[in-house]
């Protein structure tokens, strides 16, 4: 540990003086009192930011308030984040000014400018500020910014008097993120007002530890669904990411996992969401059975659980006119779901919050979520069969968002 720490902190020493190269050749032109305070400035702010980086790794800023962490951390993630296009362009000028040296010294006929650009040093510091300034708006504006996605999904068959059903997504809150209330009481609000017949949430309620959700059930029980609220769990909801202060794979921390679930189940029932493990519900609709099915947390990356039994999830719902299964992670639908059950109308996932970062217009999105999920958001189609990925309705990590903002998802059946 020490040595990575030491590695760590040489690494970030290094990008950071290199970095300072452009702040010098900026501003080589002025006075030297405007230098040295702009020398001051820089070497200050990256003294803080070594400061905050120990007392995190010490775990000393653990023992704060979530919003002082929060702080501490958000500016650790832009410092060092918004030094990268710095460094990049620096090294591009570096590249040109080492061939031109090059060169020289093989054919020194014509002179060639060997000297640092402050053009090109200019250009990278506006280029540090990019990601500064965008990374910043999407905190600020857009982590409690909730956007309504409203989309019809065509089913085969389905009965007459199952055309309209509605159904609001809700996916991977992350409750132990958040440090605000209010604005999720507006999210409640946009989702009671479609005053479905269903809500469906997706998995992932916490980061870790099950008390995460505590501060914000007297809000989140209010979320209605004409027939019922349903629930699943995602792969941070079992806790394993946590450091629980035993050896890893000892009988004291699966104690203390197996504690914690508990706890979870717990508060799902307090808000009042029925919680799926590996089950379902058959729901009577005007004289039509429609199946909820709801499995554990099932991931193509062994790095992500793999509990779901769908077999024990789809058992009795054979007389279902039609199937909605949730699946917290949308790698299941092409890996097990679509080969073995295609009576399975729709499933609901979630899991990939869209990587939090991307473009969206109308008829174009893009995000770096798609290099690692074939199916990252929105409703995808194969056969007759429909997968519908949920961007998120909370954040984890980069406590914000760009581009891909928070989802509440409207689902509306329709007869194909």
């Amino acid at each position: 540990m020490t040595l990575r720490l030491i590695f760590l902190l040489v690494t970030l020493l290094a990008l950071d003086v290199y970095a300072f190269q452009a702040i010098r050749s900026w501003l080589s032109p002025y006075k030297a009192t405007a230098r040295r305070i702009g020398y001051a400035v820089y070497w200050g702010l990256s003294l803080l930011a070594f400061t905050f980086l120990l007392l995190n790794v010490l775990e000393i800023v653990d023992g704060w308030g979530k919003n002082a962490q929060l702080i501490v951390r958000v500016s650790l993630f832009l410092f060092w984040v918004c030094k990268l296009p710095i460094i990049l362009l620096l090294g591009i000028d570096d590249l040109r000014r080492g061939i031109s040296w090059l060169a020289n010294r093989i054919s020194p006929v014509t002179e060639r400018d060997t000297s640092r650009s402050r053009f090109m040093a200019k250009t990278a510091l506006i280029a540090g500020g990019v990601p500064l300034a965008t990374l910043t708006y999407g905190i600020v504006r857009n982590a409690y910014r909730y956007r309504r996605f409203a989309t019809d999904v065509p089913v085969k068959n389905l009965p007459a008097g199952l055309e309209g059903f509605k159904i609001v997504q809700i996916s991977d809150m992350h409750s132990g993120s958040w440090t605000r209330s209010e604005p999720l009481k507006n999210a409640v609000a946009m989702i009671n007002a479609e005053e479905a017949d269903v809500v469906c949430f997706t998995g992932d309620l916490v980061n870790s530890e099950a008390d995460e959700i505590v501060p914000f059930i007297d809000i989140f029980k209010n979320v209605k669904g004409k027939y019922g609220v349903f629930s699943i769990l995602g792969n941070h909801d079992y806790g394993t990411y946590h450091d629980w202060g035993f050896p890893k794979g000892s009988e004291e921390e699966k104690a203390a996992i197996a504690a914690n679930m508990e706890r979870l189940y717990g508060h799902h029932a307090a808000l009042g969401w029925d919680l799926l493990r590996d089950e379902n519900r058959i729901l009577d609709v005007n004289g039509h059975k429609i199946g909820i099915l709801g499995v554990e947390n099932w991931g193509s990356a062994f790095r992500f659980p793999r509990k779901a039994d769908l077999p024990k999830a789809t058992a009795g719902t054979d007389a279902c006119d039609c199937k909605v299964l949730l699946s917290h992670d949308p790698t299941h639908w092409d890996a097990k779901i679509r080969p073995g059950y295609p009576d399975i109308d729709l499933t609901l996932s979630g899991h990939t919050h869209g990587f939090q970062f991307g473009i969206e217009i109308p008829g174009f999105k893009w995000s770096p979520a798609q290099y690692l999920y074939k199916q990252w958001a929105g409703l995808y189609k194969e056969g007759d069969q429909h997968l519908y990925v949920n961007r998120g309705l909370g954040f984890l990590g980069y406590p914000g968002r760009v581009g891909i903002l928070p989802e509440i998802s409207v689902l509306t059946l329709r007869k194909a």
